[in-house]
């Protein structure tokens, strides 16, 4: 049997920083005491509302109380927060901040007798949900460009789940996993690079690893399960995550539980949970309301800027397909030419190099349908959307969800992708818009509305619903 040279770890990388938690840690207690400055000023604002009058020891005692809120944070796993995904860490640091705060509420009421301030109390709240998860991003984008983010990892298994991993974890990098090394069993695979990662050589050279990575990722569909307990058992990596060989399967709202001393992985189908689409009704029926009440102005002067541009109605209807295949009208602010069905044809006549866009995303660039002003100012923003407040509000969408696609676009997926979609609401906004936008194609589409789908929970929607502001605010990746 050959031997096989111990391997020196070649590999380009960068070189993560010991003090990346430290470095979000500061963010988040300047963030922190922000929010504290701007519930004072809050509650200063509102002074002839509120006419009682406050002294140090009103600010004081919650000022103190929220510098305890990054020692929690410290033990949910924060900091530095490697392998957790987004949508874990805003459910983690959400949950976190509520019960600081309600820590706070009870020895005010229980020990110091109403001595707090609750109107700064209750506005430094409002702010601490939102200013330290934007800090904490900001810090780990910093720490990503300056490749200071992240732990190196060694991949067990160099076939085509190490590749697509390998590109999932360049693509996410806020993961904090570094791919420096494959091993594999196979020879031919030997001296080679997967992905520009290379593999050293057989899995019983893992241990001349263990001093260089400090995460090990087993791919069962590499692998195979053979003798997998005596693998991991053999392996010395402080964490080793084992990804098993069963794709599709929900991936966010998975637990390890012990099934009389076997493993067993409890996978929450939260769809089927009642009281789960009563929250969603819910958190529609809260923001949406505001929303569509704040957005009749706008609606109002973009439906004259419309019928002032181009004759015929400020509004656009389309039946589509909805929940349990129901149909519904989906209804928005008008940015086309009433005879855009001609226009189009014309324009693939004279450009047939656009078809191959238009059957791979349904969109163009440079639609010539587009009313010039009013029409690429709504698509680039989104606010056509506006009047699907409305179908929010009478039930028939949700504010999160797979987008309601026309006829012909819906008719490009598979029966089975069409009626996983008919399981919950049609969206005004979800994952493939805050993620690709109009630069994913129909495979794209599918994958991230099969997320969507198969994972979904309040803490995904909340997740999709902030990433969408900034989505339209920046006018990312619409025409």
């Amino acid at each position: 049997m050959s031997s096989v040279a111990r391997p020196v770890l070649s590999v380009t990388q960068n070189t993560p920083a010991k003090w990346a938690g430290a470095f979000i840690f500061l963010a988040d207690l300047l963030a922190l005491e922000a929010s504290f400055a701007l519930g004072m000023l809050a509650r200063g604002f509102l002074s002839s509302i509120f006419t009682a009058t406050l002294g140090p020891e009103q600010y004081l005692g919650i000022a103190a109380g929220i510098l305890l809120m990054p020692a929690v944070y410290y033990q949910v796993g924060l900091y530095p927060g490697y392998l957790l995904g987004p949508v874990e860490r805003l459910r983690r640091r959400t949950l976190a901040t509520l019960a600081v705060f309600g820590g706070l509420v009870a020895w005010d009421n229980l020990v110091a007798r109403g001595v707090f301030s609750r109107g700064v109390l209750v506005a430094t709240l409002l702010f601490a949900l939102i200013l330290p998860p934007l800090a904490e991003t900001l810090a780990r984008r910093v720490l990503v460009r300056r490749g200071k983010w992240g732990i190196p990892v060694v991949l067990l298994g160099s076939g085509d789940a190490g590749r697509t991993l390998v590109r999932t974890l360049r693509r996410e990098p806020e993961l904090g996993l570094q791919p420096v090394a494959f091993l594999d069993n196979r020879p031919a695979s030997w001296n080679t690079a997967v992905e520009e990662i290379p593999v050293l050589g057989p899995l019983r050279l893992a241990d001349t690893l263990e001093h260089r990575a400090q995460a090990a990722i087993v791919l069962l569909a590499d692998l195979g399960a053979e003798n997998l307990a005596d693998l991991l058992q053999d392996l010395n990596f402080p964490r080793i995550i084992v990804i098993p060989d069963r794709a599709g399967i929900a991936g966010l709202w998975v637990s390890a539980r012990d099934v009389g001393g076997q493993l067993g992985l409890e996978i929450k189908k939260n769809l089927l949970i009642p009281r789960n689409h009563l929250l969603k009704r819910l958190m529609d029926q809260v923001v949406a309301l505001p929303l569509f009440l704040a957005s009749l102005p706008v609606l109002t002067f973009a439906a004259l800027w419309i019928k002032l541009r181009s004759p015929g109605p400020a509004l656009y209807r389309q039946m589509r397909e909805g929940f349990d295949g129901r149909r519904i009208p989906v209804w928005k602010l008008r940015t086309m030419y009433t005879d855009g069905d001609r226009i189009l044809d014309s324009w693939f006549e004279e450009h047939p190099e656009d078809r191959d866009q238009w059957q791979r995303f349904f969109k163009l660039r440079h639609d010539p349908r587009v009313l010039p002003g009013i029409g690429s100012l709504l698509r680039r923003t989104s606010l056509d959307e506006l009047p699907q407040f409305w179908s929010v509000l009478k039930g028939e969408m949700s504010l999160v969800g797979p987008r309601p696609l026309p006829d012909y676009h819906l008719g490009q997926f598979t029966p089975e992708f069409r009626n996983l979609r008919t399981r919950v609401l049609p969206g005004l906004t979800g994952l493939w818009q805050v993620s690709a936008r109009s630069e994913g194609d129909l495979k794209v589409q599918q994958s991230l509305d099969t997320f969507y789908i198969r994972n979904w929970s309040p803490w995904l929607d909340l997740y999709i619903l902030a990433r969408t502001v900034t989505a339209v605010l920046l006018a990312r990746g619409a025409y």
